[in-house]
């Protein structure tokens, strides 16, 4: 039975991330939720210190509900890759600083594979012997898993061995990408029933009774606030204009990758090949750069697309 924290004993709770899970569900809520914010890992700490309080002590004093233990794991690029990316190696150093600004020990394997298709090898099996080995040497009381997979049933019956209650937080949640397909994403069931305390972060989010509290607020990195006109200014920037006398449509530039492009154009962007860049090389354009197109269908995909796209003087 999980003991009453209301009285001084520390209940001491361990934080196992799946890197590219949270990666997933972080860029989900920034790109596709009506949020447009990244989960911060301070307020995912807070909600943590919470919910054990409230868990395995009627929410007595959540300050006898400590993480004495995080760590973060996924598969990286290797610097010289990652130079090679527009900002990659600073943004992967920005998230370090949060992260160790957290107090949570970071854990990375270099990616494996061919040319651009690399995909992560061993990741979910190091967290598991390090999320077990530490259960044993540090004695927690609660571990939290911020993973998917039913590969890690095995370590939470580990886990159940030691005594220590498992937390999962986990997210369900569908939407269409920029190429029209149906993503969704979904927490293994086998993972949710051998836990003790799982816990449906999507409905927590989005229903009407706790979507507005603080605690859940607080889950979400806040916006700076905008300096003043620039909210107009960026709401004009992102309608295009309408189509013009020779059937060209305007707008910007909305994202850039290996060989296509997103054109801003709601209520989806369009996609457009390098094929179709005419008065300038495709490697010359940038994020934010005007451009005028046509708009064409795909006719595998039925989606529509941008054709004939030239950067406007």
């Amino acid at each position: 039975m999980p003991k009453n924290i209301s009285n001084n004993f520390l209940t001491k709770i361990g934080v196992f991330y799946d890197g590219n899970y949270f990666y997933h569900v972080s860029n989900y809520y920034n790109y596709v939720h009506q949020r447009k914010a990244r989960i911060s890992i301070k307020g995912l700490h807070d909600f943590v210190r919470y919910k054990v309080s409230e868990l395995e002590g009627g929410g007595a004093n959540i300050a006898h509900c400590q993480i004495v233990d995080a760590h973060y794991f996924r598969g990286r690029l290797s610097a010289a890759e990652a130079s090679n990316k527009s900002n990659q190696l600073y943004y992967d150093r920005v998230f370090d600083d949060i992260l160790m600004s957290e107090g949570v020990t970071t854990h990375y394997l270099p990616l494996r594979g061919i040319g651009s298709r690399k995909t992560e090898k061993g990741v979910d099996v190091w967290l598991a012997l390090e999320a077990f080995e530490q259960c044993m040497y540090k004695k927690f009381d609660v571990v939290v898993l911020i993973a998917a997979d039913g590969d890690y049933v095995p370590l939470i019956r580990k886990v159940n061995s030691l005594g220590t209650r498992v937390m999962v937080l986990s997210w369900e949640f569908e939407f269409v990408d920029d190429f029209g397909n149906n993503r969704s994403t979904r927490t293994s069931q086998d993972l949710l029933e051998e836990v003790t305390y799982p816990i449906a972060m999507h409905t927590l989010i989005d229903s009407r009774p706790t979507r507005d509290t603080y605690v859940v607020n607080n889950l979400f990195v806040p916006k700076a606030p905008a300096a003043k006109g620039q909210e107009a200014e960026e709401e004009e920037e992102a309608v295009p204009h309408g189509q013009d006398e020779n059937g060209y449509h305007s707008s910007t530039i909305f994202s850039l990758k290996e060989g296509y492009g997103f054109i801003t154009y709601p209520p989806n962007n369009l996609f457009f090949h390098y094929s179709e860049v005419e008065n300038v090389d495709f490697n010359d354009l940038r994020v934010g750069d005007p451009v005028q197109f046509r708009i064409s269908i795909n006719e595998e995909t039925g989606q529509d697309i941008a054709v004939e796209v030239k950067l406007m003087e």
